[in-house]
């Protein structure tokens, strides 16, 4: 599975199950947690440990703190994504638990990508990994929403992870080297190179068509992503305030682009 096949869901909590049925016989529904806002990783990114969740606002105004949910205990119940309703799913019960430090763990999705030698590759905009195991195969690499859409990404192998340094994920060399996939463009180029029909007009078709529909998509949650990913690039230790530094990234990427 990929990290944002998560971001943006509702995540449920599992009522203990002498609390699962009401009195006259028919299950409750699980309570809402939040929305996942983004995975968080072991230190030298080799695993998924858990993910980061928004509770709604209280009466739609105030913010309340994101909560780190872990990963193994994450499932489908009645229908929803949903936690068991224990303290050891949630927060720092949670990570002793797993034996992790959570001010250690990085969130690398939003984190800009440079090689050892210097090379700036874009950013981490996601990640391949095991459901079950929390075990990373692949990064995702790309320089925006809209090259994405066009030429794709560049899908790097975890071990070309060789850590962090300088705000940045520190990448293999040969991260360099590696090609895109997954574009519209590419795509594009692919059929038509099959039947031999209009590359140009089609291209260029795509080009438009791609480019307006990311525009009505995920820019807020990249224009957050992103922020954020430099923000824990330059703090990486800032887990107990995560959504204050979520809410500070967003705002101050919003206030740039209309100054």
């Amino acid at each position: 599975m990929r990290t944002q096949d998560f971001q943006g869901l509702k995540i449920y909590r599992i009522s203990a199950e002498a609390k699962r049925t009401r009195k006259d016989g028919t299950p409750r529904d699980p309570k809402k947690i939040g929305k996942i806002h983004f995975p968080v990783f072991t230190p030298d990114g080799t695993r998924v440990v858990g993910f980061m969740v928004s509770p709604p606002d209280v009466a739609g105004m105030i913010k309340q703190s994101d909560h780190f949910v872990a990963r193994d205990v994450v499932r489908v119940y009645e229908g929803v994504l949903a936690v068991p309703d224990a303290k050891d799913s949630f927060d720092a019960a949670a990570a002793k638990r797993l034996g992790i430090d959570l001010d250690a763990c990085i969130i690398w999705t939003g984190m800009d990508a440079v090689t050892v030698s210097g090379k700036k590759l874009g950013y981490c905009a996601d990640a391949e990994f095991d459901p079950k195991t929390g075990k990373v195969s692949t990064f995702s690499l790309t320089s925006g929403m809209a090259a994405t859409a066009l030429v794709g990404t560049i899908d790097m192998p975890a071990t070309y992870l060789k850590g962090y340094g300088d705000g940045a994920m520190i990448v293999a060399d040969e991260a360099a080297e590696l090609g895109f996939s997954g574009g519209v463009a590419a795509k594009a180029g692919e059929a038509s190179a099959k039947i031999g029909v209009k590359v140009r007009s089609g291209a260029e078709s795509l080009d438009e068509k791609g480019a307006a529909a990311l525009k009505r998509g995920s820019a807020t949650m990249e224009k957050g992503g992103r922020a954020l990913g430099k923000q824990i690039g330059k703090t990486r230790g800032m887990f107990s305030g995560f959504a204050r530094e979520f809410k500070k990234a967003s705002s101050s990427s919003s206030t740039k682009k209309h100054s």
